[in-house]
C-alpha cells in the first residue's frame, strides 16, 4: 500500500507542474533587443508625359529631406537621354521637375537620396 500511495503522489506532482501555464515555470530571462525601425523616407511622386515634355510633382511629407532626380529615357536611338540634377524636396514641401526629348519618350522614373 505504501508504494502505491508514494506513486501517486508523485503523479499527481508530475501532473501539476506539467499543467502549468508557460508564464508560471520559472525560466532564465533573456533581453531581447529590437532593432530600430527605419524612420520614414521618401517622397511621393507623379509624373505626365505630353507629347515630348515630361513633368513630376514630388511632395515629401516626411520630416528628413528626400533628393529627387527626374530621369528620361527617349524612344529615339538618336535622341539623348536625360538625368536631372537632384532637387531637395524638404519636409512639407513639393517640388516640380521638367524635361523633354526631341521626338517621343520612352520612359520616365525619379530617383531619390536620402537628405541631411
Amino acid at each position: 500500500m505504501r508504494m502505491s500511495r508514494s506513486l501517486a503522489s508523485a503523479t499527481v506532482a508530475v501532473s501539476l507542474v506539467l499543467c502549468l501555464p508557460y508564464e508560471a515555470i520559472p525560466h532564465a530571462r533573456v533581453e531581447v533587443r529590437k532593432a530600430p525601425s527605419p524612420e520614414p523616407f521618401g517622397a511621393w511622386c507623379r509624373s505626365s508625359v505630353t507629347g515630348s515634355q515630361v513633368t513630376a510633382y514630388c511632395h515629401n511629407p516626411y520630416p528628413r529631406p528626400d533628393h529627387v532626380s527626374l530621369h528620361i529615357e527617349c524612344a529615339r536611338w538618336w535622341d539623348i537621354d536625360s538625368d536631372g540634377a537632384p532637387v531637395e524636396a524638404g519636409p512639407a514641401q513639393t517640388v516640380r521637375l521638367t524635361g523633354r526629348c526631341w521626338k517621343e519618350v520612352r520612359s520616365v522614373w525619379i530617383s531619390h537620396r536620402k537628405g541631411r
